[in-house]
């Protein structure tokens, strides 16, 4: 079986941690592996089993955090259990919502935002009526 897993960059992983950790409700499944110029060279989070990686920025390698005064290229789609109750931590740490929370069908209930760090995320689950 393939698996696709996003690896994002970030300008910093210990606020990127802590900030998805709150409006997300991720949790860290592998520590943070620090480089000896004290950067973070990679860690994984993960939401209901939804996991992705992360760094900071890696100059030297050609890895740079998104540039904020520019579109997002990629969006992560995120399946979440309450789309509202997300929606809103994300808004109450300061992050204004591009689109929602609404009903979408087929979607589902869906919201969209740009984290602090500049990447895009499509949060949806289950419909405001649908049966629970």
């Amino acid at each position: 079986m393939s698996e696709l897993i996003p690896y994002l960059c970030v300008t910093d992983s210990r606020a990127a941690i802590e900030w998805y950790q709150q409006a997300l409700g991720a949790e860290l499944v592998l520590e943070p592996i620090v480089m000896d110029d004290g950067q973070v060279g990679h860690c994984e989070l993960a939401v209901q089993g939804a996991r992705w990686m992360m760094s900071d920025q890696f100059e030297s390698a050609g890895v740079q955090a998104p540039d904020p005064d520019r579109g997002c290229a990629v969006s992560m789609h995120l399946t979440v259990d309450d789309v509202d109750a997300v929606a809103r931590r994300v808004q109450e740490r300061g992050v204004e919502l591009d689109r929602g929370p609404e009903d979408s069908p087929p979607a589902g209930r869906v919201a969209v935002f740009r984290d602090p760090f500049g990447h895009r995320w499509f949060l949806s689950g289950p419909l405001a009526d649908a049966p629970g």
